[in-house]
């Protein structure tokens, strides 16, 4: 008789990274073409190199799983070239932070191994500010963030990665105010001018018709567009679940339709031309287990109006977005969205290259400042 193979991984079934250990130099449990034996699929692969790299601190094994010229994009803007980069913030973020562990909560993923895959891989990271960073000396402060890195991949190295961050989480967790950061931040350079109109000109928003949730990819970019571009609010109510639960920027919680309604219109009240655009979908799941979709997304607006961020600046931004839904039932359940908001701040605030940058000294927060990040 013979034995099935095991099936792949799938955070469905909440794996543990005991789990994945087990796994290790077993049965293939998909075809991987020239990844490293000891992987077995292409989640033990996303979980256990990043274990390997990041716990067991083995830095040097980013040169066998990134290419020498791999691409790593930021929520800020930047983007780094090859591996060496890779190793440079690596050792970096190490320094700053002791005891760091980072718990695995999803692998969403696409793809094989002649076309190589793409991962969407939800991280929750802890660890003690031992070390310096780029905003001072250690604070002996605990920390807990998301991140979500999105990755393109072949033959056991990553050529592409889209990383992003809860960086204004971070900061606030280590006593920071990320407002007055981001005004005493090196100078930015200014985004040129959008057209306010948006991508619809004089005519009314283009409406999609929205599909089934048992389509999730077509349903989440005709969701995603038609509430962020055409403003249609009433989805909230129509398409998430009244329990609906999200994680979203700032170390926040939201639980409910009105919360996330009201997380919704703060965009939409300072960015009044915002601009959502899909750049990848990735779906897993059935619609008896439900389905998770990871999206990614560049947002684009113009700072006109009063809110989270500070007073309007006018200024444009542009921000690289993650998000990770959970459909059951014909509905979104959880999600979590995740943009780097301290480098929305820096976009919004900090001095432009084309202007001398401020005294510090006179920046120093007061009662008359605007508000910061609560």
């Amino acid at each position: 008789m013979t034995q099935e193979p095991n099936p792949m991984f799938d955070f469905a079934d909440h794996p543990d990274i005991a789990d994945f250990a087990a796994a290790a130099n077993t049965e293939r449990r998909q075809d991987l073409g020239n990844f490293d034996p000891d992987y077995v699929d292409i989640v033990d692969y996303i979980v256990r190199c990043t274990h390997k790299i990041w716990e067991e601190r083995a830095v040097h094994l980013i040169h066998t799983h990134y290419t020498h010229n791999a691409r790593v994009h930021t929520s800020g803007g930047l983007t780094t070239y090859g591996s060496a980069a890779v190793v440079r913030n690596t050792l970096r973020s190490q320094a700053a932070y002791s005891g760091s562990r980072s718990f695995a909560d999803d692998v969403l993923w696409g793809g094989n191994a002649a076309d190589g895959f793409y991962t969407s891989h939800r991280i929750f990271t802890v660890g003690v500010n031992t070390g310096d960073t780029d905003h001072g000396p250690p604070t002996g402060r605990r920390i807990g963030r998301w991140i979500i890195a999105d990755c393109k991949i072949r033959d056991n190295r990553i050529y592409e990665e889209w990383l992003v961050s809860d960086h204004s989480a971070e900061l606030r967790q280590l006593g920071y105010d990320p407002l007055h950061l981001a005004r005493t931040s090196a100078p930015v350079q200014p985004l040129p001018p959008g057209d306010p109109t948006g991508e619809d000109g004089q005519y009314p928003p283009t409406i999609l018709a929205l599909p089934s949730p048992t389509e999730p990819e077509a349903f989440v970019r005709a969701l995603l567009h038609n509430l962020w571009n055409a403003r249609m609010l009433n989805l909230v109510r129509a398409c998430y679940a009244p329990g609906h639960v999200a994680w979203v920027p700032g170390g926040r919680q939201l639980y409910g339709q009105g919360d996330y309604e009201g997380f919704v219109l703060g965009l939409m009240a300072q960015f009044s031309d915002l601009r959502l655009s899909v750049d990848h979908v990735c779906v897993l799941g059935s619609a008896e287990r439900g389905h998770r979709v990871a999206t990614r997304w560049t947002m684009q607006g113009t700072h006109d109006g009063p809110g989270r961020y500070g007073r309007p600046t006018g200024r444009r931004v542009r921000m690289l977005g993650i998000t990770h839904h959970e459909l059951q039932g014909g509905l979104i359940r959880q999600e979590w969205t995740l943009f780097d908001e301290f480098a929305l701040l820096r976009q919004l605030h900090a001095p432009l290259a084309t202007e001398h940058a401020p005294d510090v000294a006179q920046l120093a927060p007061s009662a008359t400042e605007e508000p910061t990040l609560p």
